[in-house]
C-alpha cells in the first residue's frame, strides 16, 4: 500500500510501485481527466504537477509519487470555480476534441504559477511538448496568455 495526496487529498492506494501514476490514478482513483496518449512521456496528454514538476503520469512509476503532492486537471478548480485556464480555455473555446487538453491546463497552471503573466511566446515555448492533433495550438496559447493577464 502507497499513500499519496492527491488534489490535496490523502489516499492509500494498493497498486504495486512500479505501476505507472497514470494507471494508479485512472484505475483506482477514479481521476480519468489525464489521458493516455504515445506512453512514452512524449506528448504531454497524461502531464500532472508532482511536487512543483510537471511529468508524465504515464512514465512515472508509483513509487516515485510517494510522500509529494500529485494534481491532476480536477485538481486544479478550486472552491470558486474553475482555475483561471480552465476558465480562459472554456470562453475562448480553445479546446476542440479534448483529449490533449487536461495535460496543456496542467502545465499552463504550473506556468503561471512560477511566471505571472508571460507573454505569447513564452506561453508556446511552456508548452511545446504538448501535442496537440486538432490544431487548436494558437486559441491555447492566446487563453494562457488571457489567464495570466498578460495580452499576447
Amino acid at each position: 500500500m502507497t499513500r499519496l495526496t492527491v488534489n490535496g487529498a490523502e489516499v492509500v492506494v494498493t497498486s504495486d510501485g512500479d505501476t505507472p501514476l497514470l494507471t494508479v490514478l485512472r484505475d483506482e482513483l477514479g481521476l480519468v481527466g489525464s489521458r493516455f496518449g504515445c506512453g512514452q512521456g512524449l506528448c504531454g496528454a497524461c502531464f500532472v504537477r508532482l511536487g512543483d514538476a510537471v511529468v508524465p503520469s504515464c512514465q512515472t512509476p508509483l513509487w516515485q509519487a510517494e510522500g509529494q503532492a500529485v494534481t491532476t486537471v480536477e485538481g486544479l478548480a478550486g472552491g470558486e470555480g474553475p482555475h483561471p485556464v480552465q476558465a480562459a480555455i472554456l470562453e475562448r473555446q480553445a479546446a476542440q476534441c479534448g483529449f490533449c487538453i487536461a495535460g496543456i491546463v496542467v502545465r499552463a497552471a504550473a506556468l503561471l504559477d512560477s511566471e505571472p503573466g508571460p507573454d505569447s511566446a513564452r506561453v508556446a515555448e511552456a508548452l511545446e511538448r504538448n501535442l496537440c492533433r486538432c490544431g487548436s495550438q494558437q486559441r491555447i496559447v492566446e487563453a494562457v496568455v488571457a489567464a495570466g493577464g498578460g495580452h499576447g
